[in-house]
């Protein structure tokens, strides 16, 4: 059994500690400059909001797509080595293992161009031009029958694209 002063010890030792623990930091990093913090604060809601200047269409993003993404997603998104991204329903059939394509699988637009200007291509993050990831991400609708070949996407036109599985999912508000 604990007793009172034993307790009031502990907690001594720990305070003495945690004191020492900061005071010896290892200085790892630096602060990051109001600069550097806004280069990476890029991210799209799906209503579109911060979407960037600039346009694409699929023949456009088809070249992009040769250079930078065939390597990894196979000829028109057909996937190998990495991730599928075309696809619709067939591949999600019961007693199978779900592929999931941006066909089948994403809800929004806005979210697949997101994703695309953050973290593509895989050995290249962040180096595609804002006019190269609205047309790759067009190419890869028109490959998955989401818009027409000759549709631009721009800040005005991506948010309004019907993804299929835009109704998949659940919505939660914050009162829940």
């Amino acid at each position: 059994m604990f007793t009172r002063n034993m307790v009031l010890g502990v907690c001594s030792v720990l305070v003495a500690w945690h004191g020492v623990a900061l005071a010896e930091s290892p200085n790892l990093g630096k602060a990051a400059s109001p600069e550097e913090i806004a280069s990476w604060d890029v991210s799209i809601g799906p209503d579109g909001a911060g979407l960037p200047p600039g346009s694409g269409t699929p023949k456009q993003g088809e070249q992009v797509y040769l250079a930078k993404c065939v390597a990894c997603h196979g000829e028109k998104g057909a996937g190998k080595p990495n991730d599928r991204l075309v696809g619709g329903q067939e591949l999600l059939a019961p007693g199978q293992a779900p592929v999931k394509t941006i066909g089948n699988f994403w809800p929004y637009a806005t979210t697949v161009f997101d994703y695309v200007r953050r973290a593509m291509p895989l050995n290249e993050p962040k180096s595609l031009r804002d006019d190269e990831v609205y047309a790759v991400v067009a190419y890869i609708l028109v490959l998955n029958g989401v818009i027409g070949e000759n549709d631009t996407m721009d800040a005005r036109t991506l948010p309004a694209v019907r993804m299929p599985n835009r109704d998949g999912f659940i919505r939660f508000s914050k009162g829940r």
